[in-house]
């Protein structure tokens, strides 16, 4: 009678994989002869550590089955298997005689683990490098019923439901222009909570046409002014008259300064909340006193280089890094600076003292100021283009910001497709050179599979600069046409997602921000509500919202 074998089952027909592993070891261990090769002392050495290692070959087996064994590399080294911390945590240290499952490692899945584990250095150490760590996370969701304020532009947005869309297309012309009339108004409209029939619902269309309205300057409707950042491609081809006319290129830098000068004085007044200032290189928010938790105007600028910063710097405006601020890093920053600067100071003065005894200190070459300049500034280069490098002025500030953006010259390109166009002024409500311009929308119906055949599966598509204002007041009117049922992707403009940094608070400011006096800025009352509240989202912007019973699950 057969002994049965260590770890067989009689329902299969035949052994595990495992177990025919061990009868090969233990036959190959058995049928060891006297002229085996002795192993190395460092591969003894790396088995008593208990590192996985493919079986020694053997003079014997040359020609059996260790020859389909592969060599192994003699210039690798030894220890090039990355071992997690919860592996060498929780396995027991294994010797010569480890367990079966080390023969079944293949040479992909060390490559795999090295990969995997290199790129968590590299990212470890780029972090370090950087000296910036942040505690906010890039993926959060929550739920409620109301969305927290997003201040990044939109230039998507579908909504999904089980009920259709088939209100929000073909207004009549009594529609548009009452939708119209309400927005240069700024009328309030009130809905109730769910509506039985949108496609007769007069108040809802004009509404939604109410909505969908926005201001921009300059306008050309053969050219998309937004987004401006990377939009070289699109405009490739376009007519732009103004890319080699110096007098066009005047004429239309200086209606755009005016345009610019009215936006701020009714921002200044409160009666515009907030507007956007679009360049070929960043993006610039100006929001009204009130808003985001402010008392003061305030200004952000994203994305920002060690240029500009120097720029805003010589010009006299105040400015501060809310991101890196917010996560302390700041002071470790300036700290390290100062070190490395004391350190190569000291290393200068010793490696030219000794020319001097010799006497060529003037036949020597001595480094420029420039290139030591640059050198110890390098850690400021390394925020450049990056979200942690968004600028926030306060204050009095902004309205030297605003004179600092009207003569700056790198403001408007000089080459590419872009040369001589001013920057895009995006506001929601009406300024001084500006033109209305609707965003896009349309319903689309199809057909989804279910459990019982097919289902109609309805959405509606907005494209365009959308503005935050513009992002809640869809809402409000889903809310009540779709009768509190239905979900959104959100598409940002990702250089402004960064806007939805929270301001860093002065100490001796402890009072609620009043917005009251916003009540004639043009927006709902709702819609002030929630932009006058502390942003919560950080450096991301929303991504996904689902309402379901009337209650928002989001995520960003």
């Amino acid at each position: 009678m057969a002994v049965p074998l260590p770890g067989y089952s009689p329902s299969f027909k035949r052994p595990p994989e495992i177990v025919r592993l061990r009868r090969k070891r233990s036959r190959s261990q058995g049928a060891a002869v006297p002229s085996a090769l002795p192993e190395p002392a460092p591969r003894r050495a790396a088995l008593a550590a208990g590192l996985p290692l493919r079986p020694f070959p053997t003079a014997g087996g040359r020609g059996g089955a260790a020859a389909a064994v592969p060599r192994r590399n003699p210039f690798a080294r030894l220890d090039n298997r990355p071992r997690a911390a919860d592996e060498a945590r929780e396995e027991p240290s294994r010797g010569p005689q480890g367990a079966p499952d080390s023969l079944l490692d293949s040479n992909g899945e060390n490559h795999l683990l090295w990969k995997e584990a290199s790129h968590e250095r590299t990212v470890t150490e780029l972090s370090q490098s950087q000296h910036v760590s942040f505690s906010e996370s890039d993926a959060t969701s929550s739920e409620g019923t109301e969305l927290p304020a997003d201040w990044s532009i939109k230039t998507r947005l579908l909504f999904t439901s089980s009920q259709p869309f088939s209100w929000a297309e073909h207004l009549k012309a009594q529609e548009e222009a009452q939708g119209l009339l309400q927005h240069c108004r700024a009328a309030e409209v009130t809905l109730p909570q769910s509506i039985q029939d949108p496609r007769l619902c007069t108040e809802l269309r004009c509404a939604f046409q109410q909505t969908l309205v926005y201001w921009l300057h300059p306008a050309f409707s053969w050219l998309p002014l937004f987004p401006r950042i990377g939009a070289d491609r699109k405009m490739a081809g376009k007519s732009s008259p103004w890319s080699h006319d110096e007098t066009l290129q005047h004429t239309l830098m200086s209606d755009w300064s005016v345009s610019f000068t009215s936006l701020y004085n009714l921002l200044k007044t409160k009666l515009c909340p907030f507007f956007y200032v679009c360049t070929y290189q960043f993006t610039v928010l100006f929001r009204a006193a009130g808003l985001a938790g402010s008392d003061v105007v305030t200004a952000l600028i994203s994305p920002t280089t060690r240029g500009l910063r120097e720029a805003m710097k010589n010009e006299g405006i105040e400015f501060s890094l809310p991101l890196l601020e917010a996560s302390g890093c700041k002071k470790k920053v300036g700290e390290a600076n100062l070190e490395e600067q004391a350190a190569s100071d000291e290393d200068e003065e010793e490696s030219l003292s000794w020319l001097e005894e010799i006497g060529v200190q003037d036949q020597i070459k001595k480094p420029d100021t420039i290139s030591i300049k640059l050198l110890r500034e390098k850690h400021e280069v390394q925020v450049d283009h990056r979200p942690e490098s968004a600028v926030l002025v306060k204050g009095p500030n902004a309205f030297t910001l605003l004179n600092f953006l009207i003569n700056c010259k790198s403001l408007v390109a000089t080459s590419g497709a872009q040369a001589g166009l001013p920057p895009t002024l995006l506001s929601p409500v009406a300024f001084r050179g500006a033109s209305m311009q609707m965003l896009k929308a349309r319903s689309i119906n199809v057909k989804t599979h279910a459990l019982s055949g097919y289902r109609d599966q309805f959405s509606l598509e907005i494209t365009g600069p959308i503005m935050p204002h513009a992002l809640h007041s869809v809402t409000m009117l889903l809310r009540s046409s779709q009768r509190g049922s239905f979900s959104a992707g959100m598409y940002a403009h990702e250089p402004t997602a960064v806007f939805n940094v929270r301001l860093p608070l002065d100490e001796d400011l402890h009072r609620k921000v009043d917005h009251k006096d916003l009540a004639n800025c043009g927006l709902h009352p709702k819609t002030l509500e929630q932009l006058s509240q502390i942003p919560l989202l950080g450096k991301s912007s929303l991504r996904n919202v689902e309402m379901s019973d009337y209650i928002y699950n989001w995520r960003s």
